[in-house]
């Protein structure tokens, strides 16, 4: 699939079960205490407010940095498993993430395999069926995620500290015992099918796949998207030759967060995956070269009476292992990283065209790509072209970074690192990146001085590399009568009118 967005994790969250009151008590008991306390909160309020609005309040100090510890062996299976313990709260966040996803394992005439295979494995195992597994999760408060994104897939589940054993059994049964039914892969495709045919009438899901498909042709994966054919031509066979193919230990990364002890972890999860099968060895991550440069070029999809034009403006980017890494990420987050970024600030709070744009690199093992778009009032289509076409260049040196605009990037960068670990699901997904991309072990530790060493001629010189504007690709999705004329009048590039699936039309 198109790599308008790579994203990594495994989607995971509790389910906190209602109790022995259930909705409707909570509800009422909540009304109840509303009641009681609500002339204590009249007479709380009635007083003069002693906080003062003609002063900005301070900020809050940054929090600080506290990068956990964590053990790393290899079980006899291949499997990696990581362990780090977090006592405060008796809870356990469990992955496994298998590097690769469906860029590296899926046939490019069966483009949504993977997707389809990681939701039949909910749909039922030799000894459950899809609602015996769905009781038997929440009776213990939980779920089990599964996912199979563009380079890398995922299980994984949290639960409390005594339920794990449990939950961690009904996840060995899901990945090594699916009995991926008939009839739910037919219902489930049904879904698909109206999904997709849904999509077509959404100028969003049409420009995120136009966008990839003018970016990197049909031989290259993340120029593919799903469509009917795909779907209809995927069969029970194709759904169990992936399971087997892909699910495998030896491109596993386990990874345990939370109230445990890594030594009992590691005999609890050698025995749940006692059955699960060997093999399986990491991609390489190969790719077909990206098509040659083009001139920038506007690629029109006409949508009818739309009241909004969608743009998607970019081109390849870089690697996830550029050097080049935090300098990009400084000067995007400049760029359209942030609310009050360059672009957001302009397009949206200044002049109104639109709810909100913004940029972003799409860092992959591959070349993902940059990034610049939202959604624009219709009337305003050439407008906001011509601001959009001001800021890329504007980025390159014409429009200086101010000291404000460098202090506030980076800031942004660094202060959001604590969040990384507040959780058990976010320091397994934190700790799960490192392994997953293949980055430092000190990687969270060093950010913030590598960050601190980008300057101001880094930032131009990055933006003048990676963002070509002689060669960008703009995908505009609008009505075509209202925002050809107004488009063309820009003499900011030639129109090219493609359909819904990308191809030339008159």
């Amino acid at each position: 699939m198109n790599a308008l967005s790579k994203n990594l994790g495994a989607g995971i969250d509790a389910h906190a079960g209602g109790g022995q009151w259930g909705p409707v008590r909570a509800r009422a008991l909540a009304l109840a205490i509303a009641c009681a306390l609500a002339p204590a909160l009249v007479t709380a309020q009635a007083g003069p407010s002693r906080f003062d609005r003609a002063k900005a309040p301070e900020p809050l100090a940054p929090r600080p940095l506290n990068v956990p510890r964590w053990t790393q062996t290899t079980l006899p299976d291949g499997a990696e498993l990581i362990v780090s313990q977090k006592h405060d709260l008796p809870l356990v966040a469990f992955s496994i993430d298998f590097v690769g996803g469906a860029d590296q394992y899926e046939p490019a005439d069966k483009t949504g395999l993977a997707n389809i295979t990681a939701s039949m494995m909910s749909e039922g195992t030799k000894s459950r069926t899809g609602d015996q597994l769905s009781d038997d999760l929440e009776l213990l408060g939980t779920r089990v995620g599964i996912r199979v994104g563009d380079e890398a897939g995922s299980m994984g589940f949290t639960s409390t500290t005594a339920n794990f054993p449990k939950v961690l059994a009904i996840l060995a049964d899901m990945l090594e015992n699916p009995s991926f039914p008939p009839e739910a892969l037919e219902r489930l495709r049904a879904r698909t099918l109206v999904g997709l045919t849904q999509a077509k009438d959404q100028p969003t899901a049409i420009a995120a796949n136009v966008f990839g498909r003018v970016l990197y042709g049909t031989e290259h994966p993340y120029g593919r998207f799903m469509t009917e054919e795909d779907v209809k031509g995927i069969t029970r066979e194709d759904v169990v030759g992936f399971h087997d193919t892909y699910f495998r230990p030896g491109r596993a990364i386990i990874t345990v967060v939370g109230d445990v002890d890594p030594a009992a972890v590691k005999a609890t999860v050698q025995e749940a995956l006692a059955g699960w099968p060997d093999g399986g060895s990491r991609p390489s991550f190969d790719y077909p070269p990206v098509p040659a440069p083009r001139p920038t070029t506007i690629y029109l999809v006409d949508k009818p009476g739309a009241p909004q034009s969608v743009f998607a403006i970019g081109l390849p980017g870089p690697k996830r292992d550029t050097p080049d890494y935090y300098a990009i990420e400084v000067m995007n987050t400049i760029l359209g990283g942030l609310f009050q970024s360059r672009l957001n600030h302009d397009i949206r709070e200044v002049k109104g065209y639109s709810y909100g744009v913004r940029s972003s690199f799409a860092f992959g093992k591959g070349p993902g790509p940059f990034y610049a778009g939202g959604s624009i009032v219709t009337e305003k289509t050439d407008s906001a072209l011509i601001a959009f076409m001001a800021h890329l260049k504007g980025v390159q040196g014409s429009v200086p970074f101010t000291d404000d605009e460098i202090v506030q990037a980076k800031a942004s960068l660094v202060q959001s690192l604590p969040q990384a670990f507040s959780s058990v699901n976010a320091t397994a997904g934190a700790i799960g990146a490192i392994y997953l991309e293949g980055l430092p072990q000190d990687f969270y530790q060093t950010m913030a001085q590598k960050v601190d060493a980008v300057t101001r001629d880094d930032l131009v010189r990055v933006a003048k590399k990676y963002i070509d504007l002689g060669h960008l690709d703009i995908v505009i999705v609008g009505d075509r009568a209202s925002i050809e004329g107004p488009l063309e009048a820009t003499g900011i590039a030639p129109i090219v009118h493609l359909n819904v699936e990308g191809k030339p039309v008159n």
